[in-house]
C-alpha cells in the first residue's frame, strides 16, 4: 500500500480515494472512503488506457458480474457506488467497481513478509478458495481468476478479488486497432496440449498456488527452458518441501489427466471438513503476518481525506461528479514530490515477495478461448458479446505482432534496476520499496479482435506462414529470490520474419480471452456447488466427489446424454459416488415448499407459485403447473395421476405434462362445511389420506330473559379429522377433534398404522393453552378407529414429553424418546418394554423402523440401530458433523441396505446393517438468488437404487445400494 500518485483519481462516485492498495497489470486498487458514512471501500480502477479498449471494457463488466454473484463468504460484497456524473464526451467511460474493505495482505506479499504458510494456515487457504471454486464451478463456468496477487489474507481468512482472466493477468496491453494483449500467469497440461478449459483446470492452478503457498516457489521450475511445456504436461511436480500431510492433495491437483483432479468441493472438504470458517476460528495467520494485517487496518483507520480533496482541486475519476473539465494541471515533473514526504517504517524481517512468474512457456500452441486448437484460418468476425467465446486471429496476423519500440504495459515496466516504477514522491507504506528485478515470461498469449462493423474481405485476410525454425535459445542465468516463487525460465518462440515477438520479435502464441463465467440461466445455480465425501469405517475421512453429470437450470436439467449415470471417474476409496443429475429449482421462482418421489417416475416440488415436475431419470424437468401454487406433499393416485392438496381444492394432475385432469373444491366436497380451511396432510397409506380440517361457525347467543339484554353472538372454530380416498375421490369419513391453536386447525401426524386403527400424535406447537396445561408437560397419542374414524381411547407413555418425538408399528409397539433415552412401548396398555441409553445432554430423534432393526437418531449427531424385539444395541457411529442441533433425519435406500441422516449441516451415508460410513455430502457455500446464505436442512428421498438429496434449490441425485 502506497500512498496516491499526483495523477491518481481522489473520487469514484460516493467514495474518496486514500491510498493505493496495489496494482495489477489491469487495474489499480485503491483504499477510499464514504465521507459521510465513513465507510470504508477497496475500489478497483480499470486503467485508462484499456478501459478505452471495447472489449476489455465489456469483459471487465462481465467480471464484476461474477463477483457480485458470488458475493457471500470469501468474495467481498459489492457497495453500492453512489451518484456518478456523465462522462464527458471527450474522455473514456470510467470502469471501476467498489467492494468493502476487509485488512490483508496479497499472498505473495505474505509470502515475502514471512515465508512459507505452515500446514493449518494453508488448509484454510486451500479450502477457502475451494468453496469459492466450487460455488463457480456448479454453474457450470470456470474462473480463470487465481494468482498470488489475486488471493488476499485477512485476519478471518482468504479473500478472492480476480474473478477472471483481466483480474488475474500478469500483463495486459491496448494495441492499435482496438486490440487487446492480456498474457495470463499460469497454464494447465490441456492447454498445452490444446484441449478444451474445464474446472479441472482451475483445480491445476489450485494444486500451483498451494505449492507456493507452501514452498515459497512454484513446482515446475527446474530444468532446460526449452523443456519448459514438456515439464509441465509431462513431469511430476517436485512437492519434496509441501508438508506431508498435504503433499498427496497437492500432487492429485496437479495430476496432468484433468480427470484425475479431485472437484473442488473434494479438495475444500479435505482440507478443512468443519469449513475455512469453522477452522480459522481463534486466528490462524502466523504471528508476523496477524501484526501485519493489524498495521495495515491501523494505518488505514489513520488515513486522512487529502488536502486536496477539501480544496476542490484534485483530480476525479471520468465521469465522477466534481471533475473538471480542464485536466491540464494534473500533470506533474516525474520526480514531484510532495512537499513533506514521509517514510512509514516496515515491520522488522519484512521481505517483499516478488508475484510468480508466468508458467505458461512461449512454445505451447495457440489455443481457442474453449482451449481447443487453434485454426489460422479462422474468418474475422464482429465480436461476440462477453458470455460467447471469441473468435482467435491467425496467430501470425500483423495485429499481434509487437513493435519492437513498443512501450512496456502500464504497471509491468521493468526498470532493469529492480526499481518497480512507482512515482518516487509517495508515502512508502507496508513492504512496498523496492522489489527485485521481475522477469516477464511471456505464457499464454491473449489477443482479442478490435470492433468490427463488418466483415473482412477475403482478400484482407493475411496469408498462413509456413512453420518456421526456432530462434536460438540464449543461456540466462537462474536465480530465485526467497520469499518468490522462482521464474520459469523463457523457453524458445519460432522467430518471425524480424525475429522473435512481431516485427523484430516473430509471432506471439495468440489466444482469445476466454469469456468471463457466462450466467446460468438460473443464478441460483451459480451459488450452488457439489462437496462429496467418503469415510473409512474407523473414522478416518477419504475424500472423494466429481464432476457434475448434470446442472439444473430454469426450464431443463442438462443431463449427460440422459443415461441414468456418468461414467464413473478414478475415485479414492470410499469416494461417495458423482451424482446422475443434479437440478437447480429457478431463481425466478419462489424456493420450493415440497417435495415428494411419485411411482419412481418423477419428483414433483410445490411453491408459492407453482407445482413442477422432474424426470427422476434424468433431472429434466418436464412441467409446470400454477394450479399447484401452495401444494402439499404429492401423492400417486392410482398408477396415472399426481395427487397435490392446494390450499382451496383437491387436484388430479396429468404426470405427463401437469394439466389438471380432475379438479374437487373444498366448497363443493364440504358443501357443509363453508370456509373449511385443510390442515397439512396427517398421513397417508395407498389410496387413503388423513389430514384435519377446521371452519368457524357462528353460535348464537341464547335468548335473553325479560329485562335483560341479549349477548353477543361468539364464533367458534371447529375441527374435525378426515380420511379421504384419492382415488375415489369421496370422503371416507370424518370425526369431531378439539381445534388447535388459533387459528384453529390442529396438526396431527400419524405415527403408527395397524390393521384396525392409526396411532395419531398432535404437534405441540398446535396445542391450546388449555390443552398443554392439562398434559402436564407429557405427549400423548390418539387411536383412530381406520373404518369409521372413532376415537378409540388417548394415552400417555411414560414421561415422554409434548415435543418427545414418537414412532410405531404395525406390532403394536411404540417407540418415543423419554428424556435422553429412547423407550418400546406397548401401544394399547403403555407397558414399557425395554430402554436404550443415550448420549449424555442429547436426546434422541424420530427413530426409524426397518424390518426386525430400529433405526436411531439422535442431538448429539449419533446415529445407530437396535433390535427391535429385544432394544439391543447394534451399531452407533458419528456423523462427524461439530457440536449439536436437531437430530438428523433418516431415509433409508429402496433396498434398505443404505441408511441416509441429514440435517442442516451435511448428508452422511451409512450401511444399515453394520454403520459403516460410506460417505458425506455437503452444498458447500450454497447462497440464495441474491446472494444470501442458505441455512435450510438437507432433506432426502429415496427409491430404487438412488437417494434425492435437496437442500433449498439444489437437488442432487446419487446412486445407492
Amino acid at each position: 500500500m502506497e500512498a496516491l500518485r499526483q495523477d491518481d483519481p481522489r473520487r469514484f462516485g460516493r467514495f474518496t480515494a486514500l491510498a493505493r492498495f496495489d496494482e495489477g497489470a489491469s487495474a489499480v486498487r485503491y483504499v477510499a472512503r464514504d465521507i459521510a458514512s465513513g465507510e470504508t471501500a477497496l475500489i478497483t480502477a480499470a486503467r485508462p488506457e484499456l478501459a478505452a479498449v471495447p472489449v476489455f471494457s465489456r469483459r471487465f463488466q462481465a467480471e464484476a458480474r461474477t463477483a457480485e454473484r458470488l458475493a457471500g463468504g470469501w468474495v467481498a460484497p459489492p457497495l453500492d457506488p453512489g451518484h456518478t456524473a456523465e462522462t464527458p464526451a471527450d474522455e473514456a467511460e470510467p470502469l471501476w467497481t467498489a467492494a468493502g474493505y476487509v485488512p490483508a495482505l496479497p499472498l505473495a506479499e505474505a509470502i515475502g513478509i514471512a515465508g512459507p504458510l505452515p500446514e493449518r494456515a494453508l488448509r484454510i487457504l486451500g479450502a477457502g478458495i475451494a468453496e469459492i471454486l466450487s460455488r463457480v464451478h456448479a454453474a457450470g463456468s470456470v474462473l480463470q481468476g487465481l494468482a498470488p496477487g489475486t488471493v488476499l489474507l485477512a485476519a478471518d481468512g482468504p479473500r478472492l478479488t480476480a474473478f477472471g482472466p483481466l483480474g488475474a493477468a500478469a500483463s495486459a496491453e491496448a494495441r492499435p486497432g482496438g486490440q487487446l494483449s492480456v498474457r495470463l500467469g499460469y497454464l494447465t497440461p490441456e492447454q498445452i496440449a490444446g484441449k478444451e478449459v474445464s474446472a479441472a483446470s482451475d483445480l491445476f492452478v489450485l494444486g500451483l498456488l498451494l505449492a507456493y503457498a507452501a514452498t515459497g516457489t512454484t513446482p515446475f521450475t527446474e530444468g532446460p527452458a526449452e523443456e519448459a511445456t514438456r515439464r509441465i504436461a509431462e513431469d511430476e511436480p517436485e512437492l519434496d518441501a509441501v508438508p506431508e500431510e498435504l503433499r498427496e492433495l497437492i500432487a492429485n491437483c496437479l495430476a496432468k489427466d484433468p480427470d484425475q483432479r479431485p472437484t473442488a468441493g473434494t479438495v475444500a472438504a479435505e482440507l478443512a471438513l468443519e469449513g475455512a470458517a469453522g477452522l480459522a476460528r481463534g486466528g490462524w495467520l502466523p504471528e508476523p503476518l496477524a501484526a501485519a494485517v493489524a498495521d495495515q487496518e491501523a494505518r488505514v483507520l489513520a488515513l486522512e481525506v487529502p488536502a486536496e480533496h477539501e480544496q476542490g482541486d484534485a483530480p476525479a475519476a471520468p465521469g465522477d461528479a466534481g471533475a473538471k473539465p480542464d485536466r491540464a494541471d494534473a500533470a506533474a515533473p516525474e520526480d514531484a514530490r510532495p512537499e513533506a514526504p514521509r517514510t512509514l517504517r516496515e515491520p522488522e524481517g519484512a521481505r517483499t515477495a516478488p508475484e510468480p512468474e508466468d508458467a505458461r512457456p512461449e512454445d505451447a500452441p495457440p489455443v481457442t478461448a474453449s482451449g481447443a486448437p487453434e485454426s489460422a484460418e479462422s474468418p474475422a468476425a464482429p465480436e461476440p458479446e462477453d458470455a460467447r467465446p471469441l473468435p482467435a486471429p491467425p496467430v501470425d496476423a500483423p495485429a499481434l505482432q509487437k513493435p519492437a519500440d513498443a512501450p512496456a504495459p502500464s504497471g509491468n515496466a521493468d526498470t532493469g534496476n529492480g526499481d518497480i516504477g512507482e512515482d518516487r514522491g509517495t508515502t512508502r507504506f507496508l513492504s512496498t520499496g523496492p522489489r527485485p528485478p521481475q522477469n516477464d515470461r511471456p505464457t499464454t498469449q491473449l489477443a482479442l479482435p478490435h470492433e468490427l462493423t463488418a466483415p473482412r474481405a477475403p482478400d484482407a485476410l493475411p496469408a498462413p506462414h509456413p512453420a518456421l525454425p526456432a530462434a536460438p535459445v540464449t543461456p540466462q542465468p537462474h536465480s530465485h529470490t526467497h520469499g518468490g516463487p522462482a521464474p520459469y525460465p523463457a523457453a524458445a518462440l519460432p522467430a518471425g520474419p524480424a525475429g522473435p515477438g512481431g516485427p523484430g520479435q516473430g509471432p506471439m502464441v495468440s489466444l482469445p480471452l476466454p469469456p468471463a463465467p457466462a450466467p446460468a440461466p438460473d443464478p441460483a445455480a451459480s451459488r450452488r456447488t457439489l462437496l462429496t465425501i467418503a469415510a473409512a469405517a474407523v473414522g478416518g475421512l477419504i475424500v472423494g466427489g466429481g464432476s457434475v453429470a448434470a446442472l439444473g437450470s430454469g426450464d431443463t436439467a442438462r443431463a449427460t446424454d440422459d443415461k441414468p449415470a456418468p461414467k464413473p471417474r478414478r475415485t479414492l476409496p470410499g469416494q461417495a459416488p458423482e451424482p446422475r443429475w443434479i437440478y437447480a429449482h429457478p431463481a425466478s421462482e419462489s424456493s420450493p415448499l415440497t417435495t415428494a418421489l411419485w411411482q419412481d417416475k418423477l419428483l414433483v416440488v410445490t411453491s408459492e407459485s407453482q407445482a413442477s415436475a422432474v424426470d427422476l431419470r434424468t433431472g429434466k424437468r418436464l412441467w409446470q403447473r400454477a394450479d399447484g401454487a401452495k401444494g402439499q406433499v404429492a401423492l400417486a393416485a392410482g398408477a396415472d395421476l399426481v395427487f397435490v392438496a392446494s390450499p382451496t381444492e383437491f387436484l388430479w394432475l396429468s404426470p405427463k405434462d401437469g394439466k389438471v385432469v380432475h379438479r374437487v373444491r373444498y366448497t363443493e366436497a364440504f358443501d357443509d362445511l363453508p370456509g373449511l380451511t385443510v390442515g397439512r396432510l396427517a398421513g397417508s397409506s395407498g389410496p387413503v389420506i388423513w389430514f384435519t380440517g377446521s371452519h368457524t361457525v357462528t353460535v348464537k347467543a341464547p335468548k335473553p330473559k325479560k329485562g335483560k339484554k341479549k349477548g353477543k353472538d361468539k364464533e367458534v372454530v371447529e375441527a374435525y379429522f378426515f380420511a379421504y380416498d384419492i382415488v375415489q375421490r369421496k370422503e371416507l369419513w370424518r370425526t369431531p377433534v378439539p381445534a388447535g391453536r388459533a387459528p384453529g386447525t390442529p396438526a396431527y401426524r400419524v405415527v403408527a398404522e395397524r390393521s384396525a386403527d392409526i396411532l395419531v400424535r398432535q404437534d405441540a406447537v398446535s396445542l391450546t393453552a388449555a390443552e398443554v396445561k392439562k398434559a402436564k408437560g407429557k405427549g400423548s397419542v390418539r387411536s383412530f378407529d381406520q373404518k369409521t374414524g372413532k376415537l378409540l381411547w388417548t394415552r400417555q407413555y411414560g414421561a415422554a414429553s409434548l415435543e418427545a418425538a414418537t414412532s410405531g408399528d404395525e406390532d403394536g409397539s411404540l417407540y418415543a424418546a423419554v428424556g435422553q433415552d429412547l423407550q418400546a412401548f406397548e401401544a394399547d396398555t403403555a407397558k414399557p418394554l425395554w430402554r436404550v441409553e443415550g448420549s449424555d445432554g442429547s436426546w434422541f430423534g424420530t427413530p426409524l423402523i426397518a424390518g426386525p432393526l430400529i433405526h436411531t437418531t439422535e442431538r448429539s449427531r449419533l446415529v445407530g440401530a437396535v433390535e427391535r424385539e429385544s432394544g439391543r444395541l447394534v451399531w452407533r457411529r458419528s456423523t462427524e458433523v461439530p457440536g449439536t442441533g436437531p437430530a438428523p433425519s433418516l431415509t433409508l435406500s429402496g433396498s434398505e441396505k443404505t441408511l441416509i441422516a441429514a440435517d442442516a449441516i451435511q448428508v452422511t451415508a451409512f450401511s444399515a446393517a453394520d454403520g459403516e460410513r460410506l460417505w458425506k455430502f455437503q452444498d458447500i457455500g450454497s447462497a440464495g438468488p441474491k446472494g444470501e446464505t442458505v441455512s435450510a436442512s438437507y432433506r432426502t428421498l429415496a427409491f430404487g437404487e438412488t437417494v434425492v438429496v435437496q437442500r433449498d434449490r439444489s437437488f442432487y441425485a446419487f446412486p445407492v445400494a
